[in-house]
């Protein structure tokens, strides 16, 4: 491994260190507005983490490296572990004194915007905590996105390259600069946000809970301030703000941008978007028809939860109105399935991600056509542009690894003690970047705070996993990689 290389990478991630540093202030000053004195606590530790990375960045100062995969590669990993280890310092020195596996889980499960939680009694905890959690969410929605538009694309491991896309030719860039198309996304990003809490605020709640929640939602990350997530504002309008919010923001983002800011209404054509909402709308009607049959709750309440709550799997936000794993088994069969699916591609959402499915689809009816006749040209569509070899292969090999890690992490939660769907839908739930698993213990009613620290470990490394879309992680362990 090139020296260069590695002193690159300290830099950046010293740099990421100064960033996080300076976000510890805001929960500082909203605890010191509360009057909380946990405000001492993110000043301490922006201080100390502040003053270490300025230190690493200083040392490690230079000439910028060429952007190679090598470098995309180990920066990516570098940079989200460093993310996880920052945001981890205020959950172990503020009021709940998590253990640092806890910590840990729990900054892990904020930056990758899973939602999953061991902190029990929201309704209680510092308010400077409880911004911390969404804050670190949101700007790690801002990161995955970033990662999935500019990073991904170009280590060939996932995303869906911004002028590849149907939408945008490569001959009519919308955007000729990458830092116009940089601050275009930022200015949506924080519109949305902005819009949200807004929204929010006027259909009742309060305007902490708003922010907090619009920061959650928009980075699709599902944490909440009430241990009863989003039944505890007992609000249909509410409901349905963060169902539009929640389904927008699994949208791709720079289709959102060619369409805000170019106004191009071919953007919203891509196929994805289409499989998605088809995705979200078949699992609503579907589960809502059957609570209503089933259970006997009025259409317009079924349908109202089953869209707000499958809105929530599918987008992998994993907030919650109701416990749904009690409305019947076969809603807890849907959810476990829409647990595995996602959003698009260029999202904050998770999941396997719809143009996957698109593709895949794709090439398995090119392959019976095949059959019928063997000897005919037949190639794989992603609307109107040709998928090379090499992203089919790469998305099967995707399929393959994630299915294989979704196995080995189930049968390691199994052999930790747990039954088997706590163990499988703990694992999905976390390699997915969804939040609540379909078990009892960890379901939309539960949380992972009776996990112990080697199962909390297994799942970070799960939800790290989950959201570098596997591959990118999985490539430091060839041995070839370190090699210079």
């Amino acid at each position: 491994m090139n020296a260069s290389l590695l002193r690159s990478v300290i830099y950046i991630a010293a740099l990421c260190g100064l960033y996080l540093s300076t976000a510890m202030l805001v929960p500082a000053m909203v605890d010191l507005y509360y009057g909380h004195s946990d405000w001492r606590v993110f000043a301490t530790c922006a201080f100390m983490v502040g003053g270490i990375s300025l230190m690493a960045a200083m040392a490690t100062r230079g000439p910028p490296p060429i952007f190679s995969r090598r470098l995309g590669f180990l920066l990516v990993n570098v940079l989200w572990a460093v993310f996880a280890l920052v945001g981890a310092i205020p959950f172990m020195f503020s009021s709940p004194h998590l253990s640092f596996a806890q910590a840990l889980f729990e900054a892990m499960s904020g930056i990758t915007t899973t939602g999953s939680s061991v902190i029990s009694g929201l309704d209680t905890m510092p308010p400077g905590l409880l911004m911390w959690r969404s804050l670190i969410a949101w700007l790690g929605g801002i990161g995955i996105v970033a990662l999935g538009l500019f990073v991904l694309p170009f280590l060939r491991v996932g995303g869906m390259s911004f002028f590849k896309m149907e939408s945008s030719d490569t001959n009519d860039k919308p955007f000729a600069r990458l830092a116009t198309f940089t601050r275009a996304f930022m200015a949506i990003y924080v519109g949305i946000t902005l819009l949200c809490a807004i929204a929010y605020d006027s259909a009742g709640m309060s305007h902490f809970d708003a922010i907090n929640h619009a920061f959650s939602t928009v980075a699709t990350a599902g944490f909440s301030t009430h241990d009863a997530s989003f039944g505890y504002f007992q609000s249909d309008a509410i409901l349905w703000i963060a169902t539009f919010f929640m389904t927008l923001c699994s949208l791709p983002f720079s289709i959102l941008i060619v369409f805000a800011v170019r106004g191009r209404l071919d953007a919203l054509r891509d196929p994805q978007i289409l499989v998605f909402l088809g995705y979200v709308s078949a699992f609503a009607i579907s589960t809502a028809i059957y609570n209503h049959l089933a259970n006997g709750v009025a259409m317009t309440d079924a349908l109202t939860h089953s869209y707000f709550n499958f809105a929530s799997l599918l987008s992998t936000t994993g907030f919650a109105s109701q416990d749904y794993l009690l409305w019947g088994p076969f809603v807890v069969m849907a959810a476990f399935f829409a647990t595995f699916m996602g959003g698009c591609s260029g999202s904050t959402a998770g999941g396997i991600k719809a143009y996957r499915f698109v593709i895949l689809f794709n090439v398995i009816t090119t392959g019976l056509k095949k059959l019928i006749y063997p000897n005919a040209v037949y190639s794989v569509r992603y609307g109107k542009q040709t998928v090379d070899a090499e992203t089919q292969r790469t998305i099967f090999l995707f399929f393959s690894v994630f299915t294989f890690l979704w196995v080995i992490g189930s049968l390691a939660m199994a052999a930790l003690g747990y039954d088997f769907t706590t163990a499988a839908s703990a694992v999905i739930t976390a390699l997915a970047n969804v939040g609540p698993g379909v078990s009892t213990l960890i379901g939309p009613s539960g949380n992972f705070a009776t996990m112990n620290d080697p199962e909390l470990y297994l799942l970070a490394l799960m939800m790290l996993l989950g959201r570098l879309e596997v591959l990118s992680v999985l490539v430091l362990l060839v041995p070839i990689f370190w090699r210079t």
